[in-house]
């Protein structure tokens, strides 16, 4: 498993926005565990009974093919506290503590689920899609959001493309590019110079649904951002945290899954 703490400068760097750090995370790589319990809890439920829990900044936890992940990896600059605890990969929740008193805007964590992939080409797929739903404390500065990795994982010439399905005082890195309509759902796309960093921030909050990510990976290669031959190496979802205003908020995931093929 890759660390937090190695990536951290590299994810850095991709997630820089506006005036500060909000853009993207480091995601981080699964595999591996560092707890286990129970029987897990079907999606759609409110996480109430974990049978894995973490407050370690790298701490997670696999199941079902996913990595549950506590992903503080931009916390040794700042105060922080963050415990994530989960009943399955569908079903977890995080309650974070941070704040902007230094006024950067600095993303400190994202605590996510995420699934890895072995750099299959997006040339292979006939279809990958998604389910998700989370509901989040509306305070602080933050984005509910996929964070997907193209042609590496936070490594030097990676693409990262977010998908922001709900936006709390939070922008995105770089600057608009594009307004598109994809699957239903009409999306600002943000996109930094160098191309390394993509977001699709919608027009409407999005608390839960389904997405074809298979349409917006085609509709980014079609405008040449990224390789034709681009390779898939993770694909995640989570809350990048900048805020919760020096208090305890929780943020809970009640869906996630992923079909490909």
């Amino acid at each position: 498993m890759m660390k937090a703490a190695v990536l951290m400068a590299i994810a850095a760097l991709a997630g820089c926005g506006g005036d500060d750090d909000s853009g993207g995370s480091d995601g981080g790589a699964g595999g591996g565990s560092d707890g286990a319990g129970g029987d897990a809890q079907v999606a759609g439920d409110v996480c109430a009974d974990p049978v894995f829990t973490t407050s370690d900044p790298n701490g997670g936890w696999s199941d079902g093919g996913y990595y549950v992940h506590n992903n503080m990896w931009n916390c040794d600059a700042y105060p922080c506290a963050e415990t994530l605890s989960a009943c399955s990969y569908s079903s977890f929740y995080a309650i974070a503590n941070m704040n902007d008193d230094s006024h950067d805007g600095a993303v400190k964590s994202y605590p996510n689920v995420h699934k890895d992939y072995d750099a299959p080409a997006l040339t292979s797929f006939s279809a990958i899609s998604t389910t998700f739903a989370a509901t989040s404390p509306h305070v602080g500065i933050y984005n509910v959001a996929y964070d997907i990795w193209l042609n590496g994982v936070a490594t030097e010439g990676s693409n990262e493309i977010m998908i922001w399905t709900e936006n709390y005082n939070q922008v995105p890195a770089g600057d608009q590019a594009a307004t598109v309509t994809l699957g239903g759902a009409s999306w600002d796309v943000y996109r930094t110079g160098d191309g390394g960093y993509i977001a699709f921030v919608p027009d409407a909050v999005m608390t839960s649904g389904s997405i074809d990510l298979l349409e917006l990976f085609d509709w980014v290669a079609s405008q040449g951002w990224i390789a034709e031959d681009s390779t898939v190496g993770q694909i995640g979802y989570g809350v990048e945290i900048v805020s919760t205003d020096g208090s305890d908020a929780r943020f809970d995931f009640t869906d996630f899954s992923i079909a490909d093929m």
